[in-house]
């Protein structure tokens, strides 16, 4: 079974995340959804509330499996026999960070195949610091990220 995975903080899921996940769930047999919980990174939501928002996004899809994950991503692929780690890249400019990223996993771990896979044109500017700041000033994210963040978006920047 060729297992793929698609680690990421997801803060918060975006449909650009849910682009690249759908497209490689029709290409790998498995997909795990990896929920970076970075101890050192300040998130706007917590790694639970992630967790649930994309378990419940990908629940129709049974080849995908969300997980919570708070060690090295290469010891993950270990872990699950992971053959080969996704990374988006929207432009130029993440490529550059993502290339770094991935010869640093590819040091840790020379088995792991790394896969850049390039986001559809429409989410090619959906970035989640972009987001989360339109939230911040009551902007419409609805085109941005499905109705259940838009949902969570605007009950946290109720309190």
């Amino acid at each position: 079974m060729l297992k793929a995975m698609f680690p990421g903080t997801f803060d918060p899921p975006t449909n650009g995340h849910l682009n690249l996940i759908t497209r490689a769930a029709a290409i790998f047999e498995k997909v795990y959804v990896v929920i970076a919980v970075n101890r050192g990174k300040s998130c706007f939501f917590s790694e639970q509330e992630r967790f649930l928002m994309m378990q419940e996004l990908l629940a129709p899809y049974g080849n995908v499996e969300v997980v919570l994950w708070d060690r090295l991503v290469v010891e993950f692929a270990a872990a699950h026999d992971v053959k080969v780690m996704l990374r988006g890249v929207r432009a130029l400019a993440d490529f550059g960070y993502e290339f770094e990223l991935a010869m640093t996993n590819k040091g840790l771990a020379p088995d792991l195949e790394i896969m850049f896979m390039p986001t559809d044109p429409k989410y090619f500017v959906l970035r989640s610091s972009a987001i989360k700041e339109i939230a911040d000033f009551g902007g419409d994210v609805s085109s941005m990220v499905p109705p259940l963040v838009v949902k969570a978006l605007k009950e946290r920047h109720q309190r």
